[in-house]
């Protein structure tokens, strides 16, 4: 879909989020197209893919897409010409304003406006920001919310200018009208009310739902989508159909090695990687209908903040010990090489390309020093062996704790006999110390004297990113989830918590052994495993699914095929490998399409609304007449058993987390309609007798009505189409309520409801040309596929001899340690890493300070940075620190950021303050008394030449200072590490820097 030659907006008339995206394009003088919804709906169906989430859109003339109307309005306006003031000013109304608003705070929403009226009616010329929070405002008093009279004025003043009065009349599609744009805010206030935090409650079902986190290195291929997050998904949804309350949260594991492998593979930053990746993984998730309630990442200050935080519990408790160990090193890298680094053979299974690490074969894991012929993958040299120091989790001193939580936990929450397998394999082995540490620079810092150079190891790391990811949902409440007992105290009853995980078979000994070793050995209330949901392998065709091979089909290859994502759903669940492998096979993929989905479920939903359209004039006519007969009440009763005890055995097996079995239930319900419609033959009784057909092809509407209930876990998109041909908002709640209605199916929805539409297939059947052409597309590696060379039959199916392969790996290492060497040229990790390295702060002093002329809220400082001349800064700090106390003293600066205008005046620098949590306290970072003026601040483990002049468009600064922040100590930190000095506040603990 393209704008053609002026970009379009697509929203909802009368939405005033709306009227900030055309004044925007007022302001600059750009063409701009504006069509309703309901019209962009009929211009291109499935063109824009959040359709179904999102209600405004700005599509570019390149044809993509923004959907966040300040960005839409930075886009228009020119971002160029948003300066560092009208950007906070946006940031604030986006991320503070906005949110109290549509959630109805009203009191929250009237205490914000009275902490920043002053910035609002500072007699500044009304600019982008002024727009965008005045639209907020009329939000709120279409709302009903109380402002006061200068909040009011503000909002009137704004209103009037003649670029919001022309955006009005555009909005408005030819018409302002406050009630029509108040219908709009309350519907988006209904949503989002929807879509609020959800906690713990006491008398629920609380129910903590993850799945493993996907290494974010690469594409994720469908045996990994149906290894968690699509199981986790179905489960997730049934639980909310169920009414239980709880929440999914997942997001992309970010860390370690193969990290900093794939980033100089790519000529990456490890952070640009991991940016470039987890994008890739939420916008596959997206398509394929994966609904979270929190899609996260782990590299968050939540993350280094409990992971630190229970290393130093575990070492509290005497669960950690230090080892000299033996460790592969890299003499041309001049480094210690990490388990991925390595591959070899397996001791174990003698596969000749295991990973240091873990066998891909057998699954075995393994530790580096074990493979036979190991070779470092990176340069292709052999490694030798050299002593480091590491830390070790004790696992023997946790075992008899571990072994009664694994016994109870396996027996209550029924534990699938392929999680015990592996659990008990690695307990009746005898558990065995494991290091938790690594020497990388790309992970959580361990907090250490003498380690500190060294980050966590993945393992470690990864299953505490549950809990980040959760913390990043809902704040600091994320014990209320995860410690419930610490959360709720004062005399309140504390609520019951589930932790349900979905995995593969490969991550089961991290959840079942290292990670609750881990909670046992803190000493802390956490909730643990309960249930856990373990698969096995997910093959291709001949082979296995291969992430750092590139085999297989992967998330994008299934979007781009044009097959709808239902029917990649429904074929991935079926097969689900729950208790051996399972292959994905195109013939198969086509075939259960073909037979189950169009030919029996398609079949009976389409033949049943056809039915009701064209006999009874598109209304469901109801079973009150047909019952009166003795002999078709008995019929009808009979089939309404059928369907409720195929409704109580899918419920029963979702609740056992068995998908497979659940979906077959599910589709039995659907054969049993198409046998019930064939066998009382309503095409002839209607002719015969109107009544009883009436009451048989009700029942059939009925049954369609719980076919999209049941379907909907398993293929959201399939209901959601089911329920547009029925003409219904809703299905059926998926109560137990609904086995008893199921015996009446007739009755689910009342006689004379009607349909709106002609009915249409909603299935269409895969050829047997579309299948070969599939199979040929996805043959070979992602790789061969780019270039254009996917290898022939006879290089799929031929052996590669030992004399040959020994040619090819001699072959492949040295061009792998000639490319390796051209890379290092170029780049390096510590070169490229986006790290507080890369930022030049400084100590000064500021030598006078004075009130922003234009400003009220701005101070303008002189500041000696030990350059020939002392440097302009331009701070927002006027209602938190008083005039006096910024005379003559020492701070902490940026001095590589990009120089920027604020209000007139040319910022060179910026002044580090941290901000309290509760946002109410501001105070200035200092350096220590006997600190060079001029001299520069470092933090231990990340020392490297600052960039010259920061890029505003790498975003470096913004994603260092989310790493910012003091500790206990009141020390200035990043990732938890102090900056030299120390440079300290003046009171604030655990505050934010920036």
């Amino acid at each position: 879909m393209s704008a053609g030659d002026a970009n379009l907006v697509i929203g909802r008339a009368g939405d005033p989020m709306a009227i900030r995206v055309a004044a925007a394009a007022e302001l600059s003088k750009k063409p701009l197209k504006i069509t309703a919804m309901a019209e962009s709906r009929k211009i291109a169906e499935d063109a824009i893919a959040p359709f179904s989430r999102k209600t405004l859109f700005l599509v570019l003339t390149d044809g993509s897409v923004l959907s966040e109307p300040n960005a839409m309005a930075r886009y228009l306006y020119g971002c160029d010409k948003v300066d560092i003031i009208c950007e906070s000013r946006l940031e604030w109304e986006e991320s503070v304003l906005r949110p109290a608003v549509y959630s109805g705070d009203s009191g929250a929403v009237q205490r914000l406006v009275t902490e920043e009226l002053g910035s609002l009616v500072d007699g500044h010329p009304i600019d982008l920001a002024d727009i965008s929070i005045a639209c907020t405002l009329k939000s709120a008093l279409l709302l009903g919310m109380e402002l006061s009279d200068d909040a009011k004025q503000y909002v009137g003043k704004v209103m009037e200018t003649a670029e919001v009065v022309a955006s009005l009349e555009k909005i408005g599609f030819g018409k302002v009208d406050d009630a029509m744009s108040a219908q709009v805010v309350k519907s988006d206030v209904d949503e989002i009310d929807g879509n609020k935090i959800k906690l713990p409650k006491v008398g629920d079902r609380n129910i903590l739902i993850t799945s493993a986190l996907p290494y974010v290195n690469n594409v994720p291929h469908l045996g990994n989508i149906i290894g968690c997050v699509l199981s986790a998904d179905v489960y997730a949804r049934f639980c909310r159909a169920r009414g239980y309350n709880c929440i999914y949260v997942c997001g992309t594991d970010e860390y370690g090695t193969a990290t900093e492998t794939k980033a100089i593979e790519e000529g990456l930053s490890c952070q640009e990687l991991c940016d470039k990746y987890n994008a890739i993984h939420k916008e596959i998730y997206d398509w394929f209908d994966i609904k979270f309630d929190k899609f996260g990442r782990t590299p968050t200050r939540y993350q280094t903040e409990i992971a630190q935080e229970t290393f130093n519990q575990l070492r509290e408790n005497g669960y950690l010990e230090e080892k000299t160990v033996e460790q592969l090193y890299s003499e041309p890298l001049q480094k210690f090489l990490a388990d991925r680094y390595v591959t070899g053979t397996c001791p174990k299974c003698l596969y000749e390309d295991a990973r240091g690490d873990q066998c891909d074969s057998c699954g075995s894991l393994l530790n580096p020093t074990e493979l036979k012929n190991p070779k470092c993958a990176m340069s292709g040299s052999k490694p030798v062996l050299k002593s480091t120091r590491h830390v070790f989790l004790d696992l023997p001193k946790l075992s008899e704790d571990l072994q009664a939580y694994i016994d109870r936990s396996s027996k209550e929450g029924g534990w699938s006999s392929n999680c015990m397998h592996v659990t008990k394999a690695w307990l009746d082995q005898g558990l065995k110390s494991r290091c938790i540490t690594r020497d990388l620079k790309w992970g959580t810092p361990v907090p250490l004297d003498g380690f500190r150079d060294k980050v966590f190891y993945v393992w470690f790391d990864a299953p505490i990113g549950y809990v980040s990811i959760t913390a990043t949902y809902c704040g600091d409440k994320w014990k209320a989830w995860w410690m419930p007992s610490e959360y709720f105290v004062d005399g309140e009853s504390v609520p019951d918590v589930e932790l349900v995980q979905f995995m593969g078979k490969d991550n089961v000994p991290f959840h079942t052994i290292i990670f609750p070793a881990c909670q046992i050995g803190s000493q802390k209330p956490w909730t643990m495993m309960n249930s856990i949901s373990v698969t096995e392998y997910l093959n291709y065709e001949d082979g296995k699914f291969s992430k750092s091979r590139g085999i297989g089909v992967f998330g994008n290859d299934a979007k781009e095929t044009g097959i709808p994502v239902e029917v990649w759903r429904y074929y991935l669940l079926s097969m689900r490998p729950e208790s051996q492998d399972s292959v994905f096979q195109w013939d198969d993929f086509a075939a259960k399409s073909n037979a189950e989905l169009n030919d029996n479920l398609g079949n009976f939903i389409n033949r049943t609304l056809k039915f009701i359209y064209a006999r009874f004039d598109a209304t469901v006519p109801g079973t009150a007449n047909g019952k009166m007969d003795e002999s078709v009440n008995r019929v009808l009763c009979d089939y309404g058993e059928k369907i409720s005890e195929h409704v109580a055995s899918y419920i029963q097996a979702l609740e056992s987390k068995k998908m497979k079995s659940a979906l077959q239930s599910a589709m039995m319900v659907s054969k049993s309609g198409n046998l019930f419609f064939q066998e009382t033959e309503i095409w002839k009784v209607v002719k015969e007798n109107r009544d009883t057909a009436a009451a048989y092809i009700s029942s059939c509407f009925g049954t369609s009505v719980v076919l999209a209930a049941l379907l909907e876990p398993f293929m959201p998109s399939l209901t959601a189409k089911i329920l547009d041909q029925m003409n219904l908002d809703s299905c059926p709640s998926m109560t137990d309520d609904l086995i008893d209605k199921c015996k009446s199916v007739g009755d689910i929805v009342a006689e004379g409801h009607k349909l709106v539409k002609e009915p249409v297939p909603i299935f269409k059947k895969i050829t047997e040309e579309e299948v070969s052409e599939l199979r040929a597309r996805y043959a070979g590696s992602q790789a061969s596929r780019v270039e254009g060379s996917k290898p022939s039959d006879a290089e799929q199916k031929q052996p590669e001899s030992k004399k040959d392969k020994g040619k090819k790996e001699k072959k492949e290492a040295k061009g792998a340690k000639e490319e390796l060497s051209s890379k290092m040229k170029k780049m390096s990790l510590s070169d490229k890493s986006v790290d507080i390295s890369r930022i030049d702060i400084r100590v000064g002093k500021i030598v006078e300070c004075k009130k922003h002329p234009d400003a009220d809220s701005l101070y303008v400082e002189t500041v000696d940075v030990g350059e020939e001349k002392p440097r302009t800064v331009v701070s927002g700090l006027v209602k938190f620190i008083p005039l006096e106390q910024m005379q003559n003293r020492k701070v902490v600066l940026v001095c590589n950021l990009k120089p920027a205008n604020m209000r007139g005046i040319k910022s060179e620098a910026m002044v580090l303050a941290a901000t309290a949590p509760d946002g109410n306290s501001v105070e200035l970072v200092e350096p220590p008394a006997s600190a060079e003026i001029g001299s520069r601040i470092h933090v231990e483990g990340y020392e490297g030449e600052a960039d010259d002049i920061l890029n505003p468009k790498k975003k470096v600064w913004e994603k260092v200072q989310v790493d910012l922040g003091t500790n206990d100590a009141k020390q200035a930190c990043y990732k938890g590490v102090p900056f030299s000095g120390p440079c300290t506040v003046a009171s604030i603990v655990n505050g934010s820097i920036k």
